[in-house]
């Protein structure tokens, strides 16, 4: 296919300019298809999410290595194919999926910045817009932008409705060892770990169906989704930021101990987990930063359903869904008055997340949410804490998503030119809820890095009470 080249983008005090823009598509022919969204990917909206890596000076030239990312992607997209393909409405209104090998729109481009120079913790003036790529066509965009210290930023963005994190992990792994293979240096040819499974019949809906009235709690179908708000003063002179943080292992450790200190907990109880107790944690931080302590906060937390459906009974089936490609997601939540959330302990506040989180991790609940989708097609739904409603009358308060980032790939992202240095995902998906996504930190010893999509003053409350637990992330806490 064609290609366009030659035009900056100048933002923020560097310029990126775009060299060449090409469409790569799998190196093999692929017979055209339909591939039909399974009911769990219908619960998704058109959103896209963004991850980008930081290398510093691959010790290869230019040429090489975008021929080795190109060769690579075009190679994974032999057995990812439905990352080549396009999202179209079929007849009944619903997104399908035309595995065409129409490609994947990939840019290469320069900027002006040296790597240390890049502002990690703001990666809206950093990252967004200019070395995370805009999806223009198809499900997936990528861009290798080289810097002007020699260092490398790869990046993506996906449609979500094609992948979850999980699957889009798989797919940049895979996409990793193919490119090794087509650098001079390394010439071991490398085979894919795991290859995806598009088998659809794995999330079938039963026949009667049956799904329990917790369902109706967490989704709401789209029919009866309310009208948009309209922009007001206050969401505009509060609007939704990015920023990243690192946290110490050292904080996380005591947090957990604080989550589990409580007196009158069981001491033959399982014990909350670091997730839970970092959700408890800045769950109350949110709370805090609310204008009214009668409104109602809410938290949700992204749960994998893979190993639930499985249920450790079905060996086969516990293999192919663990290369399954595709959403295989629910989003619990929970909601209390930010009062209530402000005044209990971390410990109680921790129970509360244990108690909702633990009602989605089963293999009903996901074989239920299955059946919920089947009984509203067409149209589906979404997850209710995107969009309010939910249990009580009360005035609605801040609400967003925490989605456990721990299997977040980095260490295996080596196209051939070692490790990154940095890694994080990005979503600044516009909506009203905040969106927070805890990853392993590449200084390794549990360290944490943490993506944050809140409120500017969620965000600023955050800082000013828990700086020591939220450290602004840079440069010198990477390089040591």
């Amino acid at each position: 296919m064609g290609s366009i080249e030659g035009y900056k983008v100048v933002e923020n005090n560097f310029t990126v300019t775009v060299m060449k823009e090409e469409v790569v598509a799998a190196v093999l022919p692929l017979q055209e298809h339909w591939l039909p969204l399974s009911n769990l990917d219908l619960l998704l909206p058109p959103l896209d999410v963004g991850v980008f890596f930081c290398y510093d000076k691959p010790a290869a030239t230019v040429t090489s290595v975008v021929g080795a990312l190109k060769k690579g992607l075009a190679e994974a997209l032999v057995s990812f194919y439905a990352l080549a393909g396009e999202l179209v409405t079929n007849s009944s209104g619903e997104p399908e999926l035309l595995c065409n090998n129409r490609g994947v729109d990939f840019v290469e481009a320069e900027a002006d910045v040296e790597l240390k120079s890049l502002d990690l913790y703001n990666p809206d003036d950093s990252i967004e817009g200019k070395l995370v790529p805009k999806k223009k066509y198809g499900v997936l965009a990528v861009q290798a932008t080289f810097l002007e210290c020699g260092g490398l930023v790869v990046a993506c963005s996906f449609d979500h409705r094609i992948a979850d994190a999980y699957s889009a992990n798989k797919f940049l792994v895979s996409w990793a060892q193919l490119a090794q293979s087509a650098q001079p240096t390394k010439p071991t040819i490398h085979t894919l770990s795991s290859r995806p499974c598009f088998r659809r019949s794995l999330l079938s809906p039963r026949r009667p169906g049956r799904f329990h009235p917790s369902i109706d709690r967490i989704f709401v179908p789209v029919s009866d989704l309310p009208p948009p708000k309209e922009p007001n003063a206050e969401s505009e002179s509060d609007p939704v930021i990015s920023r990243i943080y690192y946290i110490t292992a050292d904080e996380l450790n005591h947090i957990q101990s604080l989550a589990n200190s409580d007196s009158n907990v069981d001491v033959n109880a399982v014990k909350r987990t670091k997730l839970e107790s970092f959700c408890a944690f800045l769950w109350k931080m949110v709370a805090a930063s609310a204008k009214g302590k009668g409104v109602i906060t809410k938290m949700g937390i992204v749960v994998d359903g893979r190993m639930r459906l499985s249920n450790g009974r079905d060996k086969q089936k516990a293999s192919l869904l663990g290369s399954y490609f595709g959403n295989v997601l629910s989003i619990p939540f929970g909601q209390k008055l930010a009062r209530e959330l402000t005044e209990k302990s971390l410990s109680r506040v921790a129970d509360k997340v244990h108690e909702f989180l633990e009602e989605a991790k089963t293999e009903e609940h996901f074989l239920g949410l299955i059946d919920w989708v089947e009984a509203h097609r067409p149209g589906g739904g979404v997850a209710r804490i995107y969009c309010g409603g939910g249990d009580g009358e009360e005035e609605e308060g801040p609400a967003f998503v925490v989605s456990s980032g721990q299997t977040f790939p980095e260490e295996k992202v080596d196209f051939g030119w070692g490790r990154p240095v940095f890694g994080s995902y990005h979503f600044p998906w516009g909506g009203d809820a905040g969106y927070v996504m805890p990853m392993p930190s590449p200084a390794g010893k549990g360290d944490w890095v943490v993506y944050m999509h809140l409120r500017r003053g969620q965000l600023e409350k955050i800082e000013s009470e828990a700086g020591r637990v939220f450290r602004r992330l840079t440069w010198d806490y990477l390089v040591h």
